[in-house]
């Protein structure tokens, strides 16, 4: 596989086979995924991977979790406070879009309830990856842990398997984190759902836009 077809194939699954991916895979993946590129060699990224009886465990938790209606402190803002202009006008279309492919219309939050609550089950992925970051890093070192995650993702894809980066982990920061057994210098970033994509899930047949590079592409000559 071409990197330029692996760029256009990755996208975020959201819904797993019931298939496991062997726990060599995933380590070979997250390995290879450290060459990425990182200010002053720092490599600021931390690596757990939950799967077999462990994932089995975290969704079991998350499941209870939910249910109690148990809040938690969110690592950091997953989105500005105030987004606004395209950028808000993006992520309102890219939701509205995923909710027609499963047919859940805007009025029924009951439904839209329900649905997100499964990201809290990896869509049904047998296996994940958590990226943890120590506290005292800032927005340079943030930005590693993005190429980081792009390593892993774009490996996956050339593995022949499918991701879904999901920073909806970053909600329930300390849950995860006493799970994980996280030292207390070190916050959640995020979690990666990682498997074989189920090709009847109608949600997997979204593919988001991108906007016009009139928009964000300037050349200067």
């Amino acid at each position: 596989m071409q990197l330029s077809e692996a760029v256009a194939a990755r996208r975020s699954v959201r819904g797993f086979l019931d298939q496991a991916v062997p726990l060599a895979m995933l380590r070979d993946l997250a390995l290879k995924a450290a060459r990425a590129a990182t200010g002053g060699n720092l490599q600021p990224w931390h690596v757990d991977i939950v799967q077999g009886g462990a994932m089995a465990r975290l969704k079991a938790i998350m499941a209870d979790t939910l249910a109690s209606g148990r809040l938690e402190q969110a690592a950091y803002d997953i989105y500005p406070r105030e987004l606004g202009g395209a950028y808000r006008d993006r992520r309102f279309a890219v939701g509205e879009a995923m909710y027609g492919h499963i047919g859940i219309p805007r009025g029924d939050k009951t439904a839209r309830l329900r649905w997100f609550a499964r990201n809290f089950q990896f869509f049904g992925a047998p296996a994940a990856w958590f990226v943890t970051v120590d506290r005292g890093m800032g927005p340079p070192q943030w930005a590693d842990l993005g190429m980081y995650l792009q390593n892993l993702m774009l490996l996956s894809v050339e593995a022949g398997l499918a991701t879904c980066p999901q920073e909806c982990w970053a909600m329930y920061p300390d849950t995860v984190t006493a799970f994980l057994g996280t030292p207390a210098e070190r916050m959640l970033f995020c979690g990666v759902a990682v498997g074989h994509e189920d090709p009847d899930e109608p949600a997997n047949r979204l593919r988001s836009e991108r906007a016009p590079e009139a928009e964000w592409l300037t050349v200067v000559a």
